[in-house]
């Protein structure tokens, strides 16, 4: 009989705490997950600070000491800000269990001193001259033209466009569900009209079940390295440089919407963002915008 390897259980007060965040927390299975995870990082980095230590008995120097090391790894501020956060929450339920005297990291955050960096996208013309370049004949070309359209018309994520299946091609609303997203937050996309015509015909040689996007040769289902090639030789053929990925791609979705006058919330829905601060990033396409809207205030004439 065939079985699958588990991964290797973690100390028993950190598994507590994960079936705490379960049960009491309520917290998505993505999110237990993610938790796992940076407490695995977190353990092996800080081995390397104060070898055979527990989490909860290190000292706040030696977390400075670990989130430096990530830092110069080059992690994001994002990420360390993550990190930060679910160690937190475990030396806190390690406090409130009686294990350690206190939480090291209570109180304490990161400070954001650097301006955040605008997410790379293209301008109009450029995303027109990809979409250009996707322009040829055969099944294989269909099916690279439509990532390339879905990525950027959609703004979908990679992962979540290679998780895609022909029955979440919603037909009767033309839209794409989206099931497998991030923070298991499923959405459903409303699907441009002209690219919804492509679909269609595309479909028609695809099948009516299984992945929507498959390798030429195996048949399996695509993969976000699959994806990211498709993306980069559309690039290249429309004579872009700068390393597009499908990440542009989804940033130009956010940032042409934003140009447009979309609103954020509606841009944030579409996106499947778990809290504005994510779409606030976009606010650069028009810079005066805000100051714009406040002038439009009826402050000191009439209404």
């Amino acid at each position: 009989m065939k079985t699958t390897k588990q991964a290797t259980p973690l100390d028993p007060l950190m598994e507590g705490y994960l079936g705490y965040l379960d049960k009491v927390g309520r917290k998505v299975p993505r999110t237990i997950v993610d938790v796992r995870c940076t407490l695995r990082r977190a353990i092996s980095g800080l081995e390397k600070v104060r070898p055979g230590v527990e989490l909860w008995h290190l000292k706040l120097e030696d977390y400075l000491h670990w989130l430096e090391a990530e830092r110069q790894s080059g992690c994001s501020e994002s990420s360390l800000a993550k990190y930060l956060s679910h160690v937190r929450g475990l030396l806190d339920y390690a406090w409130r269990s009686g294990r350690t005297e206190r939480n090291a990291l209570d109180g304490f955050n990161l400070l954001h001193n650097q301006r955040r960096v605008e997410p790379k996208s293209l301008s109009l013309e450029e995303a027109e001259r990809l979409v250009k370049a996707t322009e040829a004949f055969g099944p294989s070309a269909r099916r690279d033209r439509l990532i390339v359209l879905l990525l950027y018309g959609c703004g979908l994520r990679t992962h979540e466009l290679c998780m895609l299946d022909v029955a979440h091609v919603n037909r009767e609303r033309h839209e794409l569900l989206v099931l497998t997203a991030k923070g298991d937050r499923p959405r459903a996309i409303p699907i441009p009209e002209v690219i919804y015509t492509e679909l269609l015909a595309y479909l028609l040689e695809r099948g009516k079940r299984g992945p929507l996007f498959r390798t030429n040769q195996r048949k399996r289902r695509l993969r976000v390295n699959d994806v990211c090639e498709v993306v980069a030789a559309a690039a290249t053929r429309a004579g872009l440089s700068g390393g597009v990925t499908p990440r542009t791609l989804r940033h130009s979705f956010a940032t042409h919407l934003m140009d447009r006058g979309v609103d954020l919330a509606i841009i944030a829905s579409l996106m499947g963002h778990r809290s504005p601060q994510e779409t606030g990033v976009y606010l650069h396409v028009l810079p005066g915008r805000s100051q714009a809207a406040v002038r439009t205030l009826p402050i000191g004439g009439r209404p």
